[in-house]
């Protein structure tokens, strides 16, 4: 018998990390020497921008609502312009001492909207709770009811008017725009037709042409003595908008479900609607969050072109604070970074919601 002769092998190197900070650095950050070159280059800008920024911003900023003090020679921004119009720009021309009313409504709408992101709270009574809380906005909005005073709907404005055309707008466009992708995919030509066209119509203006159609132009076609509120014209005309653009993304997913499945479903004798309740728009919506969630952050942000009718949102109502005080209107560039910050935390909030909404639709399929 041969004698085997073992030989030690020699020592490996030990694997190099592939989670943590250091190593997202090495890769996204310096992955080659171009990557690096602009990593340096970006990083020398911001350096030499950011303690300019934090100087104005913060450390040389005056807080206080004195505009003399903003007129200092070398004082920063002047936050100052936000604590004398904060509420003129949150609310609005809503009247000053029933400002209560759309603080206690904006707050009950935010609290619905946190509930209905929650997923222990999908429960059927969520449809009850949605509408007890809209007739609680509506009823502490317009008054009229419960001794409370009876306020315009043209006098309503800033962030409460923003948070309710965003948030409808939102939730009745979603079931338009599903029966629209479905409608035109149908085998039914009259019913395809009528849905491209409207989908078509739709997106063929922009969003200002609706909204002015609305509130101009379709009160001219309504019989003598007989108005809608603009406040509703507006709503309908961005909840239209929104559901065209939304319907084609909705499509998109319904286009990526393999026919095959379709053909299974039918073997096993399920109807048209089972087939889609069941098999297809599980599927179809789960690969369009992220699309369905950028279409609410754009309809969030449109609700800004209100303005054009006359309907002071929270930028409206920046510039009508601003521009009803000419002693603060310089200031003006710290009025639209308060409201940007609003916007940011809307919209991150949003985008975040939609990264958790994908991973839990997509849980069944990971490896």
């Amino acid at each position: 018998m041969t004698a085997q002769t073992f030989q030690t092998i020699a020592a490996r190197p030990a694997p190099v990390a592939s989670e943590g900070v250091v190593p997202w650095i090495r890769n996204n950050l310096f992955g080659d020497w171009l990557t690096g070159l602009m990593t340096l280059l970006i990083g020398a800008v911001l350096l030499y921008l950011i303690p300019q920024l934090l100087s104005w911003a913060l450390f040389r900023a005056s807080w206080l609502p004195d505009y003399e003090a903003c007129k200092v020679q070398g004082v920063g921004a002047c936050w100052g312009v936000i604590a004398e119009k904060h509420r003129l720009i949150l609310f609005g021309r809503y009247p000053f001492e029933e400002q209560w009313r759309p603080l206690v409504a904006t707050l009950s709408m935010l609290g619905l909207l946190a509930v209905s992101c929650t997923r222990a709270f999908w429960r059927r009574w969520l449809v009850i709770l949605w509408l007890v809380v809209l007739a609680l906005f509506f009823t502490l909005m317009a008054g009229n009811v419960l001794g409370l005073s009876k306020v315009e709907t043209d006098r309503w404005g800033g962030l409460p008017l923003t948070i309710l055309l965003a948030s409808l707008s939102m939730v009745a466009a979603f079931p338009i725009a599903l029966v629209v992708a479905l409608g035109r995919r149908s085998n039914l030509p009259a019913i395809k037709t009528f849905c491209s066209i409207y989908v078509e119509l739709i997106r063929g203006v922009p969003l200002i042409s609706v909204l002015f159609m609305a509130s101009f132009m379709f009160p001219l076609f309504m019989p003598q003595g007989f108005t809608i509120d603009v406040l509703i014209r507006v709503l309908v005309g961005i909840t239209l908008f929104s559901a065209a653009y939304m319907a084609e993304v909705i499509r998109g997913g319904l286009q990526a479900i393999p026919k095959g499945q379709i053909e299974a479903a039918a073997t096993l004798g399920l109807s048209y609607w089972q087939t889609q309740r069941k098999i297809v728009l599980p599927q179809a919506l789960a690969m369009v969050v992220p699309s369905i969630m950028n279409n609410f952050i754009s309809t969030f942000k449109d609700t800004s072109l209100v303005t054009i009718v006359s309907l002071y949102e929270l930028t409206g109502a920046l510039s009508m604070a601003l521009n009803s005080d000419s002693k603060w209107r310089p200031f003006m560039i710290e009025g639209y970074i308060f409201i940007a910050m609003i916007y940011f935390i809307f919209c991150f909030s949003m985008s975040r919601y939609s990264i958790w909404v994908e991973k839990q639709v997509n849980r069944g399929t990971r490896r």
